[in-house]
């Protein structure tokens, strides 16, 4: 008999030998590593936000605990909650680790109940760098990852800002296919800047948009009507409030978050560089854009402006260019959909008139044109917004048909995308409906079949 592991020899003698093998190591586990030590820092204003967060909820009853408490009571609070936040900040942040493996990122949390996450690194839509205005003051930074199959992005908040940028680009480059043991070598890969907004033009498009003057109206006229009904402060107060907010959201909220918007191309996809306060870096990833809209607002088009918009699968990226001429925009969309032109507005095939009975003058707004490369919808008469939906992206067509729109003989057909969306081309004429509906399944099947790769730096 042979022991297990041993292999039979011939000796000298004739005698059998066994000579072992020696044993195969064991894969070594990856180094797990911790968060920057800021992060504590951040974490402790969790108890505080309980505190807070009861106050709001119950301003009465902590109002009435407010006035009873004493000086002597008030310190002795403040001696147990300050420790009690910094303890719980340290903790969190001690029993938290990351480690990246081969094939997926590992993180693990929790002191008493413990959480390991494994994101599998080529499910990975995008990774994205963002700088909070206190995180940019301690040179820290936050990494996001949108991940196919999860509504919410998982974050490691906070890590080292180069450190931060060397651990994107280490995860991009083994979710491409290159070697654990080179992937940290490969660095980020460069990028080319392809346009800038500068900020004039950008305050410029925010006036010239009619939301901002809308929210801003509604603000300014609402509450002293409502005041004039009810002369109630509080009535007046919760209306106002949202809708000033609302209308610096519009404004002043969006000139803060896309300052400085510089769109680069990279070959890991389209890299996003903006914010004023807080500091973004984002990518597109290629491949996993599912449509591409371009928005005109009415007072745009004298000076031939567009704002491009995404869908991408799996991820929150929505903008592409916050404003910017029409032919530089459309440069950018062939970057994000490579052979892809926009059609031109002649191309567009308008609504037939019996439209004209379902949805009265902004009939005219409709539009449709189906190339060998997208599925490209027009809607919108003052705010104009042509959507471009590449066929290999389409999930699936249908075509709907409402009793009203059965009496005209007009229906819409429906591309739905991999990013849970819906293009409508709306008001078609009932025949050419079916006819599109059957054309299209047939160009989204040699679509999927003929297209690239949906993988990084591929």
């Amino acid at each position: 008999m042979t022991a297990p592991g041993a292999d039979e020899a011939s000796g000298p003698s004739g005698a059998s030998e066994t000579v072992a093998e020696p044993a195969a190591e064991p894969a070594a586990e990856p180094a797990e590593r911790r968060l920057h030590p800021v992060t504590p820092l951040r974490r402790a204003w969790a108890p505080v936000a309980v505190l807070i967060g009861w106050a709001v909820h119950d301003p009465d009853g902590a109002q009435r605990h407010l006035a009873r408490l004493t000086t002597t009571t008030l310190l002795i609070g403040l001696a147990v909650l300050v420790p009690a936040a910094a303890l719980y900040g340290f903790c969190s942040w001690w029993f938290t680790h990351f480690a990246v493996t081969g094939s997926e990122l590992r993180i693990r949390t929790g002191l008493v109940f413990r959480r390991t996450a494994h994101i599998r690194l080529e499910r990975i839509q995008a990774i994205d760098i963002t700088q909070p205005l206190l995180a940019r003051v301690a040179g820290v930074s936050k990494l996001k990852l949108d991940v196919i199959g999860t509504d919410k992005k998982d974050e490691l908040a906070f890590l080292g800002a180069d450190e931060a940028r060397t651990l994107r680009a280490e995860l991009l480059a083994r979710a491409a296919g290159f070697a654990p043991e080179t992937a940290h070598e490969v660095g980020e890969a460069p990028s080319r800047q392809l346009l800038r907004v500068p900020p004039r033009v950008l305050a410029l498009s925010l006036v010239l948009t009619g939301a901002t003057w809308m929210s801003l109206a509604a603000a300014l006229v609402v509450p002293p009507v409502l005041w004039l009904l009810t002369h109630s402060l509080w009535t007046v107060l919760a209306v106002a409030l949202p809708l000033l907010g609302a209308a610096g959201a519009s404004s002043v909220g969006r000139f803060v978050a896309e300052y400085d918007w510089t769109v680069g191309e990279s070959p890991d996809g389209l890299r996003i560089d903006h914010g004023l306060l807080d500091r973004a870096h984002e990518t597109v990833p290629p491949g996993r854009v599912q449509t591409v809209r371009l928005v005109e607002p009415l007072l745009w088009r004298r000076r031939g402006w567009v704002r491009v918009e995404l869908d991408v699968a799996g991820s929150s990226n929505s903008v592409l260019v916050p404003v910017a001429p029409r032919e530089i925009a459309e440069d950018v969309v062939t970057r994000v959909l490579p052979g892809v032109s926009v059609p031109e507005a002649a191309a567009l095939s308008p609504a037939p008139r019996g439209a004209r009975w379902c949805v009265p003058l902004w009939w005219r707004g409709y539009g449709l044109a189906v190339t060998d490369a997208v599925f490209a919808s027009r809607s919108g008469l003052l705010r104009r917004s042509l959507a471009l939906v590449p066929h290999a992206k389409v999930q699936s067509v249908r075509m709907t048909q409402g009793p009203w729109e059965r009496a005209r003989g007009v229906a819409d057909v429906c591309v739905d995308t991999g990013a849970n969306k819906t293009v409508r081309a709306r008001l078609r004429d009932a025949a050419e409906a079916r006819e599109l509906l059957a054309a299209q399944a047939e160009r989204s099947r040699t679509g999927r079949r003929d297209a690239r790769p949906d993988r990084w730096m591929a």
